[in-house]
């Protein structure tokens, strides 16, 4: 299926560019997340009658993304978790608990899947990089710290 993507698509196109994707994706993804369009006749000079207000909006979420990621790198996180004498945690620190301690330090607009954890859950005290992806142009690195806690 061929669609018109109406913002910046990680590793699939820019804002206007006309992709063939499978139908699927197109379906169940990308047509309702608001990412594309089917690329029609009518679509596309519907798009580039809208294509000035489309990139200024992708602009300010740049811009706005950009901010916030100044803000975030200039931030680090303390968790606390329960640990064995050995440092090794009971459980582990997902993207859901570092998502919630960014949102008591007031970075309300980070969501779960934003968070990147490149090795996976943390399952050990010590200091740590976490990539959060604000924007397809933008991605801070956060150090988080995992403290243990005796039982």
């Amino acid at each position: 299926m061929q669609v018109i993507l109406l913002e910046k698509v990680h590793n699939l196109g820019a804002l206007g560019d006309v992709v063939k994707v499978k139908d699927g994706y197109a379906r169940n993804f990308l047509i309702p997340t608001g990412q594309a369009r089917r690329a029609t006749k009518d679509a596309l000079e519907a798009f580039e009658a809208r294509r000035a207000e489309l990139e200024k909006a992708a602009a300010a979420k740049l811009a706005d993304a950009q901010a916030l990621g100044e803000k975030l790198a200039a931030s680090s996180l303390k968790l606390t978790q329960k640990a064995g004498v050995d440092g090794r945690l009971f459980g582990s620190v997902t993207n859901h608990d570092v998502t919630d301690e960014l949102h008591k330090l007031g970075f309300k607009d980070v969501v779960k899947s934003q968070v990147r954890m490149p090795n996976g859950p943390l399952k050990v005290v010590g200091d740590y990089t976490v990539q959060v992806n604000l924007h397809t142009d933008v991605t801070v690195d956060v150090a988080v710290s995992v403290l243990g806690e005796t039982a």
